[in-house]
């Protein structure tokens, strides 16, 4: 193939990518455009925000609040207040409002030695998918850190065969969130939820 014909194939397949209106080339956008952020965008946001996990989607209602901040806390307090969380305290914590099912978080990756009562952190668990859960309780053992969670609209910190989010070992600490995008996370939550209607995944 010479550099004529080189050229001429180049820009017949830019053209059938970028300018084409086809199905496939729709199609082909798509592959593209999932291979970017998979393979590029994400890892090089992983870098850069030091973190295996940069952006997490949330796929419960378990921050959701529901409510203004002064009904939610007389709704909610009794816990708090008995683990001497008092509300001018809990009034200071990151994302005090909480989060929604659907919101995109940014998270950054933290020494565990500088995650604070009240941030909200992501971790993992025997489940596939991470915990997004607010920090309730921080303790030290020697020279490792220790965390209890809770999800602000749940009744208390989830403890079972799965989840135990009553003793995180800084091990399992995945990032802290930083900043919420609302409601952009539904795209993976939907595409997840038709991989499952077709079979592809459980």
């Amino acid at each position: 193939m010479d550099k004529k014909q080189a050229k001429k194939m180049f820009k017949g397949i830019w053209y059938f990518i970028w300018e084409d209106n086809s199905i496939w080339s729709w199609l082909i956008n798509v592959v593209l455009a999932f291979i970017l952020i998979k393979f590029i965008v994400y890892p090089g946001l992983g870098l850069l925000l030091v973190t295996s996990h940069p952006i997490v989607a949330v796929v419960s209602g378990s921050m959701e609040h529901n409510a203004n901040f002064d009904d939610w806390w007389e709704e909610n307090s009794e816990w708090y207040l008995d683990r001497g969380i008092e509300r001018s305290e809990f009034s200071q914590f990151s994302m005090k409002n909480g989060f929604n099912k659907g919101d995109i978080m940014i998270l950054t990756g933290k020494k565990t030695e500088d995650i604070q009562m009240g941030d909200v952190i992501v971790f993992r668990s025997s489940r596939p998918d991470p915990i997004i859960h607010r920090v309730v309780n921080k303790w030290q053992n020697n020279s490792n850190y220790f965390f209890q969670t809770k999800g602000d609209n749940n009744k208390e910190s989830i403890k079972n065969s799965i989840i135990d989010e009553t003793k995180i070992s800084q091990g399992r600490i995945i990032g802290k969130a930083a900043i919420k995008i609302p409601f952009l996370g539904y795209i993976k939550i939907w595409f997840i939820e038709i991989l499952k209607i077709i079979g592809i995944i459980k």
